[in-house]
């Protein structure tokens, strides 16, 4: 029974540090922003009846296109994001895993190199790209189409949000690819060389053993993917500030040009509060309906 106490006591002492912080840098944060999205406050002064709204900044919020075209921009992101990325990074990930592929550690070296980027200097680098008047897109139009106008891809609201996800995909890919490398070298070698010795040929062995030993891999992988295009912000703001004509905003850079930069916290807060409830409820159903069932 003493051993018991200490072993409480001691788990009690070497988590509560954590606990606290995550605490005071999550939960609270949270409750806060919670409250001040009942109020119309700039921030400055203290905050009083007068200035309670209820629910209005949720109505107002919900009412406003230019939020409903961001959230649309979100899910046209996780789709993108789900149907290029996951799967280009699966392939790579075989590829690379295979033993027969030569300077396995340079290529994954190479295409993980962009994830380990800031999101604001791959913005920039790439905006550099797309510049009309000196980028590489000006260059390639200038060896290969001199006669042709270069297209200023982030100027145009029908092809911003596709040379934004060009970009997204390029740094995060990388990332996805070595989780699912991690997990491709979790399985044992014996198991496929026991699937060859009874007849199955390599693709039978890929669909039918690998791939299904590789979804709790591929559930992370997802999972960190539709999150991360939920709340996808410096690579835009720092490519097309939401622009033009809001044609590539998104709820997290909304949030920043409405909230923060127009000084209206409790508008801004609860942005902050449906984007935190699209995450949550998410998440939620997500661990249950797949990594409980896959555990089951």
């Amino acid at each position: 029974m003493i051993k018991k106490r200490k072993q409480t006591l001691l788990i009690t002492i070497l988590v509560a540090p954590a606990v606290i912080l995550f605490t005071y840098l999550v939960v609270f944060p949270v409750f806060q922003a919670a409250f001040f999205s009942f109020f119309k406050w700039n921030g400055l002064g203290p905050l009083s009846q007068d200035k309670f709204r209820g629910l209005d900044n949720f109505v107002n919020l919900f009412q406003d296109p230019v939020f409903i075209n961001a959230i649309r921009n979100n899910i046209i992101v996780v789709a993108l994001s789900l149907v290029i990325e996951i799967p280009l990074a699966l392939y790579v990930a075989f590829l690379i895993n295979n033993k027969k592929f030569k300077g396995a550690v340079f290529f994954r070296t190479f295409f993980f190199l962009p994830y380990v980027l800031s999101e604001v200097i791959t913005g920039l680098l790439w905006q550099f790209i797309y510049n009309p008047q000196y980028g590489f897109i000006k260059a390639l139009y200038t060896a290969f189409a001199p006669e042709s106008p270069v297209p200023a891809f982030l100027a145009d609201p029908k092809t911003v949000l596709g040379a934004i996800m060009v970009a997204l995909v390029w740094k995060y890919f990388g990332f996805h690819m070595s989780i699912l490398i991690a997990g491709l070298q979790d399985i044992p070698e014996d198991i496929r060389e026991a699937a060859k010795v009874d007849g199955a040929s390599e693709m039978q062995t890929t669909w039918k053993i690998v791939i299904p030993m590789l979804k709790p891999t591929l559930f992370i992988s997802v999972f960190f993917s539709i999150v991360g295009s939920l709340q996808v912000f410096d690579v835009v703001w720092a490519m097309s500030r939401g622009g033009p004509v809001n044609a590539s905003e998104t709820m997290v850079t909304y949030l920043y040009t409405y909230g923060m930069k127009r000084m209206n916290i409790g508008y801004g807060s609860a942005v902050a509060i449906v984007i935190f409830t699209f995450c949550l409820v998410f998440s939620i159903f997500y661990n249950k309906f797949t990594f409980d069932k896959e555990e089951k």
